[in-house]
Parts: structure tokens; C-alpha cells; sequence
């Protein structure tokens, strides 16, 4: 028996691979984990459903397969933030890259 994963599948997982960075980008490190951990699992379940959706199926959308994706997805992107996107420095990077100073108010 062989296995033949689509492409959109492929894209997917390396989507999931990548979204613990774009939650970086768009947070701040003081920015609570739980947020942090809610907004990952958001972007991983859009992931979830936009792939089954992306997929070609002779039998059609499934609302399963896509739950399932997203869990993945979200699973996939944990992992991957504590074992290598963290560890690596990677996160802290993305989380300084769209941070800039704040002007100093002149004179009262």
C-alpha cells in the first residue's frame, strides 16, 4: 500500500511549521502566553480548514479531515516553536523585528 499525500497537504504542514514565527511577528514578548498560545491555534485551525478546502476529494469537503488538520497544525507548530524556532533564537528575533522605540515626549 502507498501513501500519496497532495500538495496542499505538503503546504499545509509547512505552513504549520512556520506560524509560531508569524506569531512572533505580530506579538511583543510581553504579550501573555495564553494570547500567544489562543492566537496559534486560531492561525493553525484557518490552516486546517483552508487546506481540506485547498485539497482536491472525490468525496468531498470534510469538516473532520479539516479538524483534524488544524490539531496537527497546532501540534506541528508547538513542537516546532519549543524545539527549534525557540531554542534556535528564531523567536525572540521575530518578536524584536516589528518592535520600534517610542518617541520621547520634549518639554511638559
Amino acid at each position: 500500500m502507498q501513501t500519496h499525500l497532495d500538495a496542499a497537504y505538503w503546504l499545509g504542514l509547512v505552513t504549520s511549521l512556520v506560524l509560531p514565527v508569524l506569531v512572533g511577528l505580530v506579538t511583543t514578548r510581553v504579550t501573555s502566553a495564553g494570547l500567544k498560545a489562543t492566537l496559534l491555534l486560531a492561525l493553525s485551525t484557518a490552516n486546517g480548514f483552508v487546506v481540506e478546502y485547498a485539497a482536491p476529494h472525490p468525496a468531498g469537503y470534510s469538516v473532520g479531515t479539516a479538524a483534524v488538520l488544524a490539531l496537527v497544525a497546532f501540534g506541528s507548530g508547538t513542537l516546532a516553536h519549543f524545539g527549534f524556532w525557540k531554542p534556535t533564537g528564531v523567536s525572540g528575533l521575530a518578536q524584536d523585528s516589528l518592535i520600534t522605540a517610542r518617541p520621547q515626549p520634549t518639554g511638559v
